[in-house]
């Protein structure tokens, strides 16, 4: 069967699943440039209002693909360059995806795996996923955003453990340190995901969208700018129709429907 990455819909959530199970759902460039245009897709689409990323099977992602890596050394390093700035597209594509992007994952997350969760706005796991970054125990180097990630997530110590020595890490435990959102039984990580999904889709999608941005410039940014920016995200959003909908229905004691 070939790799590819499966989109569905589940009411308002596009759901997209890699499917590799010859190779234990790792990834390939084909599913990269999938990746980036389904969420394009997904963006331009209003009734697309939140997105679920998850892994075929029993299992979330291997990470690369180890045959084709070490075919790839045959090649000159620009081939190998091109697949990962793929990979780096699909990262940045879902950093700044306007909607938000929830992993559900079962079993092992390795890898570029792993780093694809990291970029993701929510994490849900099986009790029983394990992550793991295991490029070092081949003699490689972190791709996918695995050291920007992990290194604002984690510890120095504990970034460490995973990046250097490729320990494998429990969802509970990334759960009790802030990384997972949600820890499920195993098999319910992507019911327990679509449910999450459902609640977001029921928020109004500008102010998500103004969120995700102002979460996204506030690392980068002085406390004078952020504040700028916060002012200006919320000016913008209570001249929305939105707003009058949401602060009608508050004090109506209604459910809002948002646009």
């Amino acid at each position: 069967m070939p790799a590819e990455l499966k989109s569905t819909s589940q009411g308002r959530t596009m759901v997209l699943a890699i499917s590799n199970p010859e190779n234990r759902n790792a990834l390939d460039p084909a599913m990269y440039a999938a990746g980036v245009e389904a969420l394009s897709v997904a963006e331009t689409n209003p009734e697309i209002r939140s997105v679920v990323i998850t892994g075929e099977g029993s299992m979330f992602c291997a990470g690369g693909n180890l045959q084709r890596l070490q075919s790839n050394r045959q090649q000159p390093p620009e081939v190998q360059a091109r697949s990962i700035e793929g990979l780096h597209s699909w990262i940045e594509a879902i950093r700044t995806f306007p909607k938000p992007v929830i992993a559900a994952v079962e079993g092992p997350a390795a890898g570029a795996g792993f780093s694809l969760c990291l970029a993701c706005d929510f994490i849900v796991a099986a009790q029983d996923a394990i992550f793991v970054m295991a490029y070092s125990n081949v003699a490689l180097s972190p791709d996918g955003g695995a050291t920007w990630h992990l290194a604002r997530m984690l510890p120095r110590q504990l970034a460490s453990e995973l990046l250097l020595a490729g320990e494998r890490i429990t969802a509970t435990r990334l759960h009790e340190l802030g990384v997972v959102n949600r820890t499920t039984a195993p098999g319910a990580a992507l019911a327990e995901a679509l449910d999450i999904a459902e609640r977001l889709n029921a928020r109004a999608p500008n102010a998500l969208a103004s969120i995700k941005e102002l979460m996204n410039e506030a690392p980068e940014a002085t406390l004078s700018r952020q504040l700028n920016a916060e002012r200006d995200h919320f000016v913008r959003n209570l001249h929305h129709a939105n707003a009058g909908v949401g602060i009608d229905a508050f004090l109506a004691k209604k459910t809002p429907r948002y646009e």
